[in-house]
């Protein structure tokens, strides 16, 4: 077998004509392709025709039919011989992978019809972000999904949890043995699937960690190459700057060997104006050889519980009880009310960027009604209960520059709901970047915009079966007018729903019909494997070649597997090229339609449509290879191979 090394890797360069006349020339083979295999009677299930296809990668849109065959992308191409038992009529239309939300706080009851994340083009939810969610994953997805699911869910794992069910609501310092007992939280949750070790080290008690306690409970996530999205840390000893926290979030991440992901990224308050420096940090983290991304959504206002961010840590130690019981003594809420206002201006620019869309009031009205401070008026607010408030921190400028950073994904910090008193962005966020930042401003390309939708965010989290339109990858697909798409979501009147997109298919069914969701509910949860590293996109020429075979499984449930791989992708090319055949004696699999092909380092990946011998069978295939697989003693060469969604066979390479 030849050296993984030497043939799978960045090919050399090429000239811009040459990758021109190879785009060009691998668009026409793939038409051709599917025009002969349309020859053969394949079979589909639904043809989206005539669309203009943006498949997720960034590369300019084409026109193109999309076959879809039992919850799978079959082929993207010219389908015009092929029949469907259902067709959709794309003309006009763009034609996208589905949305990937990695910032959702989406509530269980809103799941089984998802109507604001569906009419925004949304097919997958990732819970639990900002630390939060239950530390008994398998549990919590269970109940999630029990009623059905609209689009799919996955989840982090959250440290805010852990921190709290550990160490409880007061500001002290951690145990070796509490160290321990978080640790093993976190590795809990990766083995069930987490996309990634979340945190929101802004909100308490979690704001009381300190920096090393942080990078000991996350670190062993560091063989799981997963991310670390973080509510960044702003804190009063900053003058409340996000610089400072995008430091220590980048800190974090560097030191514990995770992707840092800047979650919600904004340039609050009094350091309006800085978003290019924060962006530069980012690069800078990137350049020194650790991967640093970010999501953001398209408002200059976010939502938070009305104390959270502004209660001084101090008078939120041992938790709600103890806080207002503080809020008794008079000296002490005198003080509290001080260091309220101080937060309020610093952060978000004072009492007339606080709204409550619980009763749609400005703070400034409750002050005026009640004839009293802004701090003392936050305080009376929270002494009747805890309530959400809309705060507003930002400016138009840096939010434009943060969405057009190469590495920002688009995510609405929302999530699938039915309450309408709350932030706009649970009804409007994607839309609301497709029809203002770029048809409207053109702050964004079409084709960025989509691939910050839908690739990007996979890559980022890990998936290696979402996020691109091509063949092998699930069939989770968004269809939308851009002459019509936009928001209508207020903060005034949130509930408001988008128009513009017309179709979803979530897994092969069709969820939204028409801009109207149709009851289906073929949403999946979705798990992440030990074989999907968060990543940067693939980008430039990639190739991957091995001969080798997998010994027969323990359980006798296959026999060897031999393995024949040459793929390779050039850096425009829609799709990659190659010969992939697996034989296990019985049954052989080769290649007949080809998808994408990711890599990065000693890592790859590829979607495929198969056929299968002697059945002559299609279907979908995912193949995945590691170079030095960290999780099997002495980091061998590994392949896993996954046929409609079912692991098929997976081992180390011989």
């Amino acid at each position: 077998m030849r050296n993984w090394r030497q043939t799978w890797g960045t090919a050399p360069p090429v000239s811009p004509r040459t990758r021109r006349m190879a785009f060009v020339s691998a668009f026409v083979t793939s038409v051709l392709l599917c025009v002969l295999v349309s020859a053969q009677s394949p079979r589909y299930d639904l043809i989206i025709r005539r669309g203009t296809v943006l498949d997720g990668s960034g590369i300019p849109r084409y026109r193109a039919d999309v076959g879809i065959a039992n919850g799978f992308v079959s082929r993207v191409g010219d389908l015009g011989n092929a029949r469907a038992a259902e067709e959709i009529d794309a003309t006009g239309l763009f034609v996208t992978p589905g949305f990937i939300n990695i910032h959702s706080h989406a509530s269980v009851d809103a799941l089984p019809t998802a109507e604001n994340m569906l009419t925004q083009g949304v097919t997958t939810e990732i819970l639990n972000p900002d630390g939060g969610g239950s530390v008994d994953l398998t549990q919590q997805l269970a109940r999630a999904s029990a009623a059905g699911l609209a689009l799919n869910v996955g989840a982090y794992i959250g440290f805010n949890s852990a921190w709290t069910q550990v160490m409880g609501p007061a500001d002290r310092r951690a145990s070796p043995e509490e160290i321990e007992r978080m640790r093993a939280i976190v590795v809990g949750g990766l083995e069930a699937g987490a996309w990634g070790v979340s945190a929101g080290l802004d909100y308490k008690p979690a704001y009381f960690a300190q920096v090393e306690e942080v990078i000991r409970v996350v670190e062993p996530a560091r063989k799981w190459r997963t991310n670390f999205p973080n509510h960044d840390r702003l804190t009063p000893e900053s003058h409340y700057s996000s610089k400072a926290g995008v430091t220590e979030t980048i800190a974090i991440g560097e030191k514990a060997g995770l992707v840092p992901v800047i979650t919600h990224m904004k340039s609050q308050g009094l350091e309006q104006g800085n978003a290019g420096g924060l962006l530069a940090m980012m690069q800078d983290a990137t350049g020194r050889g650790r991967y640093t991304a970010a999501d953001a959504y398209p408002y200059l206002a976010g939502q938070t519980g009305l104390g959270a961010l502004m209660v001084p840590a101090w008078a939120q130690d041992g938790g709600r009880d103890r806080m207002l019981e503080r809020f008794k003594d008079p000296q002490q809420r005198a003080r509290i009310a001080t260091e309220i206002e101080e937060a309020m201006k610093a952060r978000f620019s004072g009492p007339d960027g606080v709204f409550l869309p619980a009763t749609k009031r400005q703070l400034v009205d409750v002050m005026g009604e009640q004839q009293t401070t802004a701090g003392e008026a936050v305080i009376r607010i929270l002494e009747q209960g805890n309530t959400a408030a809309i705060l507003r921190f930002g400016s138009e400028a840096d939010l434009v520059k943060i969405l057009q950073h190469p590495t920002t994904s688009i995510s609405c910090d929302c999530g699938a709901s039915t309450d309408t008193r709350q932030h706009p962005r649970a009804w409007g966020t994607f839309p609301r970047v497709l029809g203002r930042y770029v048809r409207e401003t053109k702050a964004l390309t079409w084709e960025d915009a989509i691939r910050k939708m839908t690739a990007l965010p996979a890559a980022t989290i890990g998936m290696v079966d979402r996020g691109y339109l091509a063949p092998g990858m699930a069939a989770d697909i968004t269809v939308f007018d851009p002459a019509t798409v936009i928001d209508h979501a207020t903060y005034e009147d949130a509930g408001q729903l988008s128009e513009g997109i017309r179709a979803v298919l979530v897994n092969g069914g069709l969820a939204l019909r028409g801009g109207k969701v149709t009851g289906e509910r073929r949403g999946q949860v979705l798990s992440r494997t030990p074989h999907m590293p968060s990543r940067p996109m693939t980008s430039g020429a990639r190739s991957v070649s091995l001969e080798g075979r997998i010994a027969p499984a323990a359980d006798g449930s296959r026999g060897e597997v031999r393995l024949s791989i040459d793929v390779r992708q050039q850096s425009r090319d829609p799709r990659a090229s190659g010969t992939f055949r697996m034989t296990d004696g019985t049954t052989t699999l080769e290649a007949v339609a080809w998808g994408v092909l990711q890599t990065t380092d000693k890592w790859a990946s590829f979607t495929a449509r198969v056929s299968t011998r002697p059945a002559r069978e299609e279907r979908s295939a995912i193949v995945i290879l590691e170079s030095a697989d960290p999780f099997v003693a002495g980091q061998p060469r590994t392949v896993t191979i996954v046929v409609d969604g079912q692991r098929l066979a997976t081992g180390v390479l011989q």
